[in-house]
């Protein structure tokens, strides 16, 4: 997310997909919360696992939000993402994505692929060595 100041916000968010969308939960007025009622873009990238084998990739997904408010609907999203609701008051967005990038290492690990979406253009790839 973006602050006030325009610098970017980098912190973990819980996200879930339910019914086919990706949506995002925040601690109630948290600042990241503030900072997406206020500038509703977002990129989030992937943590990178470390399993003990070889780097499998990253994967970053941007574009923006609309907070939910309907409090029917916020329990309805909960319940389906497997999680039960929070104590007390919290905030629930609904992701549009607009771009997905996943990086990887390439066969033979001598380059890296990129394997991209971008709402407008489409998938492409492109690998570099």
């Amino acid at each position: 997310t973006l602050r006030k100041d325009g610098s970017p916000r980098i912190s973990g968010i819980e996200v879930d997909f339910v019914d086919g969308e990706l949506w995002l939960g925040a601690m109630w007025q948290s600042r990241k919360a503030l900072d997406l009622q206020r500038d509703p873009r977002f990129a989030l990238h992937s943590a990178t696992a470390d399993d003990g084998e070889a780097w499998r990739g990253d994967a970053k997904i941007a574009g923006w939000v609309e907070e939910v408010t309907d409090p029917e609907r916020k329990r309805t999203v909960q319940a389906a993402s497997g999680g039960g609701a929070p104590p007390g008051p919290f905030h629930l967005f609904r992701a549009e994505v607009t771009e997905v990038v996943l990086v990887r290492v390439g066969a033979p690990p001598d380059h890296l692929v990129v394997e991209s979406w971008h709402e407008g253009r489409g998938l492409q790839q492109v690998e570099r060595r």
